[in-house]
C-alpha cells in the first residue's frame, strides 16, 4: 500500500460499490421470532385451554351466545397480551441496533466514525487502545500494538503485532490491548474467522431480571392459592347441588380472572418502556436488570472530565522562563519548542480543507485544545507540521501519564515530551531558560511546581512539555535526561446542569464523588464549584491512595469526595472500598483500564462519545452525551420504573383478590353466585389489561428523588404495599358481596343483583386505579389528566360495562339488566365509599 493510499483511503463512492455487491459486514444473527409466533404463544396456557375446551362444551351443549362470547374474550385477552411482548422485543431490538459498534474509518482522506456494518474489504481502518477490531485485517501501520485474541484461542496472553513481518494479521473480534495503528481490511462479516465460529457471538441469551424472577415465584405461588380457592368455590357449589358443568366453568373463569398472569409480562413492557424514555434522555440500558439497581443507587463515582465539566478545553495560561503568562489577556511572546512539544507530540487528528482551526481538528479534547492554543489558521499550521516527520513514538498512557515521539527535522532527530508536570519534572535533568539549555536545579523545580499549584488553584489543568536532541534511543531511556521547556494551563468549566444533578443527589441521599486524573488542587477547584465537596480534607491522591490498604480505605472512604491524580487501575480498588459498606455503586469509564471498574461497579457506566469497545461491553448502561447530568436523569427514570411496577402490582394483585373473595365469601355463606363465569371473565378484560399497562407508564411523583435509595435486596412488598394488597382487595370483595346483598334486600331479582355486584366489582377496581397512581398521596393531590393514557383506559373499561348495561345485545350475552338511577346510587356507594375514606385519611395525614 503506497503513501498516498495511506492517506486518503477508498472513497465513498468506490466503498458505496463494494457494499452493494459483498453485503454488509456483520454475522448472521439469531433468528427473530415471528409476530405470529409470539401471537399464537399467548394460547399456550393450561387455564386457557381448559377455557376453550369450556366454550367448545358450550357450543355442544346449545349455549352458543357464550360459546362465541367466551372466545372473543379470549382473542382479545391474547391481542392484549400480544401488544405487550411484540413491543418489548421491538424496543429490545432497537435498543441492539443503537449500541452497535462504530469503527474509524479512512474515507476520501478523512477520517469518520461509521458503523462498523458498513465497512467493506479495501477500507482503512484506524484502531487504538481499547478498540475492538471491526474485521479481518492486515496491519499497514503500528506504534506498540497488541491485541487479546482469547475470543478466538483461548489465549489470555497479548500478541504482538506489526506491518512488519508474519504477525501483521488482525481478526474480527479481538481487541486491541495497547499501541495504535492502522490496518487494511481483507475479510468482513461471515467470511472472517470469527464469521466462522459465530455461533460462538450467539450463545449470549438475555439476562431476566431479579424482579422478573422473584414475580415469576410469586406468580406461581398465586396459582397454586387461586386453583385451591376456585376448586373450593366449585366443589361447594356442586356439593349444594348447584349444575356441574356450570360450576366448573365457574371455577375455571374465576383461576382465568385471580391468576394474574400478565404480572411478569406488564413487568417487561415497564422495564422496556422505561429504557426507551432512558434512552431519550441520552442513556442507552445495554442489561435490563440494571434499570431496577439504578433505582437503588447510592453512590455515583464519575470521571471529571466530560462528564462533569463541558470538555471543551482551551488554553488560558502558559508558564515558561520563569513567568505565567495569562493567554486572554496579556500577549504571550513566542516558545517555539514549547510550540513544538505541544504540536508534534500530539495525536489529533486534521481536515486541512477546513480553513477554521476549530473544525479542522478531531480528536482528544486536550490535545485539540493545545493546537488551538498556538495556531489561528489551518493554513500555518499544516505549514508548521510539513517541517518534520513522526519517526517513532510511545503513545500516551494513562499510568505514565505521558506521551513521547522522536521527530526528524531535516537531518536531525528530536525527541519530544508532554504529560503530567510531576512526571515530566522528574525526568528531566536541564531547563530551557531564555533560550539557554541549564542544570534543572531543586530550586528551580520547586517554581515550576508552585506556578503548577497556584495555576491548579483556578481550575487549570496543567500539562508540561520537554524535549531533548541528544543521546536519542528508541525504548525505555528516551524519556530520561530531558530539558523543560514549560507548562500550558488548560480550562475545562463545569457543566452548567452537573451542578444542579449535585444538588438532586443530595437531595434524593446520593452521593456524588468525583475522579479525575487532574492535579489535587484543580480536583478540588472544580468540586467547590459544583458542591461535590467543601474542603481539601476531602480531596484524596492516587500516591496518598497507594499507600493505604483495601481496609483503611475502606473505613477513609465515606468522608472522600474526590479522587485526584488516580490512575484507572485505582477505580477498582474504590469501587471495592464503598461496596464494601454496603453502598449501590454507579461507576463511569471510557478507557480499557477503566473496564475492571465498571464491570464491578453494581452500574458500569461507559461513555458513549469517548468510550472504548471494552468499557462499553463491561458497561450496564452507556452515556450518549457523557454527562453527569444523564446519570442522575437515569438514577430517577430507574425510581420510576420500580415504583410504578409496585403500582401495577398493587392494582393487580388488589382486584383479583376482590375477585377471588367475592366467590369465597357468596360460598362461605351459602349464598347465590354472585357472578356467572362470562361476568368474571368480562371483570377481568375491562379492568386488569389497559389500567395496569397505563400505569407502567405513569408519571412520577413531585418528590420522587427526595427520599433516601432504596435497598437493593428489598422485597416489591415492603413499606406496606402487602397490608394495602390484602386490606383493599378485601374491601374490594367485601364490598362487592354487599351491592349483591343489598339488591336482595331492596327485592330485585336475581340477574339484577348480579348486575349490581359485577357493575361494582368493575367500578371498585376502576376507582382504585386512581388511588394506585401513589403510596404517599391521595386521589385528591394527584392531578387527574396528567397519565392520559390512564385516563383512557379507564374511559373505555366504564364503556364497555356501559355497553353490557344497556346495549339488548349484550344484556342478552352477559345476562345484565339495565340499571336506574337508584341502582347506581347502590354501586356507587359501595364501589367508592372505600376509596372516599382512604383518601380523606391520606389527605388529612
Amino acid at each position: 500500500m503506497n503513501e498516498r493510499d495511506l492517506q486518503s483511503g477508498l472513497t465513498q463512492a468506490e466503498a458505496a460499490r463494494r457494499l452493494k455487491k459483498y453485503g454488509p459486514n456483520r454475522l448472521e444473527k439469531k433468528k427473530k421470532i415471528s409476530p405470529a409466533k409470539i401471537f399464537f404463544s399467548q394460547f399456550n396456557d393450561f387455564i386457557v385451554w381448559v377455557l376453550i375446551v369450556a366454550t367448545v362444551i358450550s357450543g355442544i351443549m346449545g349455549e352458543k351466545a357464550d360459546a362465541v362470547t367466551i372466545l372473543i374474550i379470549i382473542i382479545m385477552n391474547a391481542v392484549l397480551g400480544f401488544i405487550q411482548e411484540y413491543k418489548t422485543e421491538k424496543s429490545l431490538e432497537a435498543l441492539k441496533e443503537l449500541a452497535a459498534p462504530t469503527a474509524k474509518v479512512i474515507r476520501d482522506g478523512n477520517i469518520k466514525v461509521i458503523n462498523a456494518e458498513d465497512l467493506v474489504v479495501g477500507d482503512l481502518v484506524v484502531l487504538e487502545s481499547g478498540d475492538r477490531i471491526p474485521a479481518d485485517c492486515m496491519m499497514v501501520e503500528d506504534s506498540n500494538f497488541m491485541t487479546d485474541e482469547s475470543l478466538l484461542t483461548g489465549e489470555s496472553i497479548g500478541v504482538e503485532k506489526s506491518s512488519r513481518g508474519n504477525n501483521s494479521s488482525i481478526y474480527m473480534g479481538t481487541i486491541v490491548l495497547t499501541g495504535k495503528g492502522k490496518a487494511r481490511i481483507i475479510q468482513t462479516g461471515m467470511k472472517t474467522e470469527m464469521g466462522k465460529i459465530a455461533g460462538m457471538l450467539n450463545s449470549i441469551e438475555g439476562e431476566k431480571s431479579p424482579l422478573k424472577k422473584r414475580l415469576d415465584s410469586l406468580g406461581k405461588i398465586l396459582v397454586v392459592l387461586c386453583l385451591v380457592i376456585c376448586a373450593i368455590v366449585t366443589l361447594t357449589g356442586i356439593w349444594r347441588g348447584q349444575d356441574m358443568y356450570e360450576m366448573f366453568l365457574l371455577g375455571v373463569s374465576l383461576a382465568v380472572a385471580a391468576i394474574p398472569e400478565g404480572l411478569a409480562a406488564i413487568v417487561t413492557v415497564a422495564l422496556a418502556l422505561g429504557v426507551s424514555r432512558m434512552l431519550k434522555r441520552n442513556a442507552l440500558v445495554r442489561k435490563l436488570p440494571a434499570v431496577e439497581t439504578l433505582g437503588c443507587t447510592s453512590i455515583i463515582c464519575s470521571d471529571k472530565t466530560g462528564t462533569l465539566t463541558e470538555n471543551k478545553m482551551t488554553v488560558k495560561a502558559l508558564y515558561f522562563d520563569g513567568k505565567v503568562y495569562r493567554v486572554d489577556k496579556e500577549s504571550v511572546p513566542e516558545n517555539l519548542l514549547l510550540k513544538k512539544a505541544f504540536t508534534y507530540c500530539n495525536d489529533c487528528n486534521f481536515d486541512f480543507k477546513e480553513s477554521s482551526i476549530t473544525k479542522s481538528l478531531f480528536g482528544d479534547p486536550t490535545e485539540t485544545a493545545l493546537i488551538k492554543g498556538f495556531f489561528a489558521a489551518t493554513k500555518d499550521l499544516k505549514v508548521f507540521l510539513d517541517r518534520a516527520k513522526r519517526v517513532y513514538d510511545i503513545p500516551f498512557d494513562s499510568d505514565r501519564k505521558m506521551m513521547s515521539v522522536i521527530m526528524k527535522e531535516g537531518n536531525r532527530e528530536t525527541c519530544y515530551v508532554k504529560g503530567a508536570p510531576e512526571r515530566i519534572i522528574n525526568r528531566c535533568k536541564y531547563i530551557l531558560d531564555r533560550g539557554e539549555v541549564k542544570l534543572f536545579t531543586s530550586d528551580q523545580r520547586q517554581r515550576v511546581l508552585k506556578a503548577v499549584e497556584s495555576m491548579s488553584f483556578d481550575a487549570l489543568r496543567c500539562i508540561a512539555g520537554a524535549y531533548k536532541d541528544e543521546g536519542i534511543t528508541k525504548g525505555k531511556g528516551l524519556e530520561e535526561n530531558l530539558v523543560f521547556v514549560g507548562i500550558a494551563g488548560i480550562i475545562d468549566p463545569p457543566r452548567r446542569e452537573a451542578k444542579e444533578a449535585v444538588l438532586k443527589c443530595k437531595m434524593a441521599g446520593i452521593r456524588a464523588v468525583m475522579i479525575t486524573g487532574d492535579h489535587r488542587n484543580t480536583a478540588f477547584a472544580i468540586g467547590k464549584q459544583l458542591d461535590i465537596c467543601k474542603d481539601q480534607s476531602q480531596v484524596i491522591t492516587g500516591e496518598e491512595l497507594d499507600n493505604l490498604s483495601d481496609k483503611q480505605l475502606a473505613a477513609k472512604v465515606d468522608n472522600i469526595s474526590i479522587f485526584a491524580r488516580v490512575s484507572p487501575n485505582h477505580k477498582l480498588r474504590i469501587v471495592k472500598a464503598f461496596k464494601s459498606k454496603n453502598k449501590i455503586v454507579a461507576m463511569t469509564g471510557d478507557g480499557v483500564n477503566d473496564a475492571p471498574a465498571v464491570k464491578e461497579a453494581d452500574i458500569g457506566i461507559s461513555m458513549g462519545i469517548s468510550g472504548t469497545d471494552v468499557t462499553k461491553e463491561a458497561s450496564s448502561m452507556i452515556l450518549l452525551d457523557d454527562n453527569f447530568a444523564t446519570i442522575v436523569s437515569a438514577v430517577e427514570e430507574g425510581r420510576v420504573i420500580y415504583d410504578n411496577i409496585r403500582k401495577f402490582i398493587r392494582y393487580l394483585l388488589s382486584c383479583n383478590l376482590g375477585e377471588v373473595l367475592t366467590m369465597f365469601l357468596a360460598s362461605l355463606f351459602y349464598l347465590d353466585t354472585p357472578l356467572l363465569p362470562i361476568q368474571i371473565l368480562l371483570v377481568n378484560l375491562a379492568t386488569d389489561g389497559l389500567p395496569a399497562m397505563a400505569l407502567g407508564v405513569d408519571p412520577p411523583d413531585g418528590d420522587i428523588m427526595s427520599g433516601k435509595p432504596r435497598p437493593k435486596n428489598e422485597s416489591i412488598f415492603a413499606r406496606g404495599l402487602s397490608e394495602k394488597i390484602i386490606v383493599r382487595g378485601s374491601l374490594i370483595g367485601v364490598c362487592t358481596v354487599l351491592a349483591f346483598l343489598a339488591g336482595k334486600y331492596y327485592g330485585y331479582d336475581l340477574r339484577t343483583c348480579r348486575t349490581l355486584a359485577l357493575t361494582t366489582l368493575v367500578m371498585s377496581q376502576l376507582i382504585h386505579v386512581f388511588e394506585c397512581r401513589s403510596e404517599r398521596h391521595s386521589i385528591f393531590e394527584i392531578k387527574l389528566f396528567t397519565n392520559p393514557y390512564l385516563v383512557g383506559a379507564v374511559a373505555i373499561s366504564i364503556t364497555m360495562i356501559l355497553c353490557v348495561l344497556y346495549i339488548p345485545f349484550m344484556q342478552a350475552v352477559f345476562h345484565t339488566s339495565a340499571l336506574h338511577i337508584g341502582q347506581w346510587g347502590i354501586v356507587l356507594f359501595f364501589s367508592g365509599i372505600i376509596a372516599l375514606v382512604n383518601s380523606l385519611y391520606l389527605y388529612f395525614k
